[in-house]
C-alpha cells in the first residue's frame, strides 16, 4: 500500500488554525497566569502586558512572524486579543468568588452536597463562556490572516506539537526508574 497525500481543504485549514491559536493562546495565558505574584496586576492595563501577555506576549509575536503578518494584521490581531483579555478579566474574577464559595462549602461541619453541586453548575456555566469568547477571538484572529497565514501557521504549531511530544516521550524514558 502507499500513503495518500491529503491536501488541506479550507474547513480543515480553519479547523487546524482555530485549534492551533487556541492552544498557543490558551498556552501564553496560563503561562502568564501562574508566572505573576498573588495579587499582581492583570490584564490589558497591567505593567507588561503588551509584552508578555497574550495579548502582546512573544508567542503570539513569533506567530505572527512565522506567518509574515503586516503590521495592519498586527495590530488588528493585538487589538483582538487586547479586548478578549478584558473581558476575560471579569470572567476571572467570577470564577475566583466561585472557587471562594466553594471552599466555604467544603470547610462547614456538615457539607451540601447540593449547594456544592449548585456552585459547580456556575463554574461550568463560567467555563463555557470563557471558551465561547476566547473561540470568538480565535475566529475574529482568523479573518485577519489569509488562507495561506492559516495554513502555515497550522503547519508551524503541528511542527511545535510534535516536537513536544517527542520531548515527552523522551523525559518520560529518562524518568522511569531503573531497577
Amino acid at each position: 500500500m502507499h500513503a495518500q497525500t491529503r491536501l488541506p481543504t479550507p474547513m480543515n485549514s480553519m479547523r487546524l488554525f482555530v485549534g492551533a491559536l487556541s492552544l498557543a493562546l490558551a498556552g501564553a495565558f496560563v503561562t502568564v497566569a501562574h508566572a505573576q505574584p498573588a495579587g499582581a496586576p492583570r490584564g490589558p492595563d497591567a505593567p507588561g502586558f503588551m509584552h508578555h501577555g497574550p495579548g502582546g506576549g512573544r508567542m503570539l509575536e513569533r506567530m505572527l512572524d512565522g506567518v509574515n503578518a503586516t503590521p495592519d494584521q498586527r495590530s488588528r490581531i493585538h487589538d483582538i486579543m487586547k479586548s478578549a483579555m478584558t473581558d476575560l478579566q471579569a470572567q476571572h474574577q467570577a470564577a475566583r468568588g466561585l472557587r471562594e464559595q466553594l471552599m466555604t462549602l467544603f470547610t462547614q461541619p456538615t457539607v451540601d452536597a447540593r449547594a456544592v453541586e449548585a456552585v459547580r453548575q456556575q463554574m461550568l456555566q463560567q467555563h463555557d463562556q470563557s471558551s465561547r469568547r476566547w473561540m470568538q477571538a480565535m475566529l475574529d484572529a482568523s479573518t485577519v490572516l489569509t488562507p495561506e497565514q492559516r495554513v502555515q501557521l497550522a503547519e508551524r504549531m503541528k511542527q511545535r506539537r510534535d516536537m513536544m511530544e517527542r520531548h515527552q516521550r523522551e523525559r518520560r524514558t529518562t524518568e522511569q526508574p531503573k531497577g
